[in-house]
């Protein structure tokens, strides 16, 4: 029954210092300086295939383990598989206690639910927002009209800058708008 360290900073700017001071007493400490958002956490997949029987996961903040409600509860799906128990010391849950694990479970659920609060306010706004007339979807840089226009001063040989100036757009809208003509 080993207690099994993992710590994460979201770029190599931060440090690990505070998380592997607090993680200490932990066999191993698993650690990587990683965004949550991506997949590849290297670290953190070794860490769930090292884990086994009877050990603990500990982790500092809830936040270093997980990027979602979702992501925090695969990652937990697969530690109850393997009889694995997690510890958030500065959120004080250890899910091998009654109370940590209804800890955990209302944490999860009230995520959940504030979520799903978000998504229902954001389409009601959206749903709001069409009944008064406002359209969605990028508008169009210039018209077509415009878009001749800029195609021929371009023929005639005026820099992209000077036409970026003009049409006020972007280098990269002027480009798209000159090639479509080629």
């Amino acid at each position: 029954m080993s207690r099994i360290g993992y710590a994460r900073v979201s770029s190599y700017g931060q440090s690990l210092e505070v998380q592997r001071e607090k993680l200490k007493d932990c066999d191993r400490v698993f650690q990587e300086k990683q965004s949550a958002r991506t997949d590849g956490r290297e670290q953190l997949q070794l860490c769930l295939d090292y884990v086994r029987d009877g050990d603990s996961l500990v982790v500092t903040k809830l936040d270093r383990l997980a990027r979602s409600t979702r992501d925090l509860l695969n990652i937990m799906n697969r530690l109850e598989q393997k009889h694995v128990k997690l510890v958030v010391l500065d959120q004080q849950i250890d899910t091998s206690t009654p109370t940590g694990m209804l800890l955990f479970t209302m944490l999860g659920a009230i995520a959940t639910f504030e979520n799903d609060l978000r998504k229902d306010r954001q389409m009601q706004g959206i749903e709001l927002a069409k009944r008064k007339g406002t359209k969605f979807g990028r508008k169009a840089a210039l018209t077509s009209d415009q878009i001749v226009i800029l195609q021929n001063k371009r023929a005639d040989g005026i820099k992209i800058s000077d036409l970026m100036t003009e049409f006020k757009i972007s280098k990269a809208t002027a480009y798209r708008l000159l090639q479509v003509a080629g």
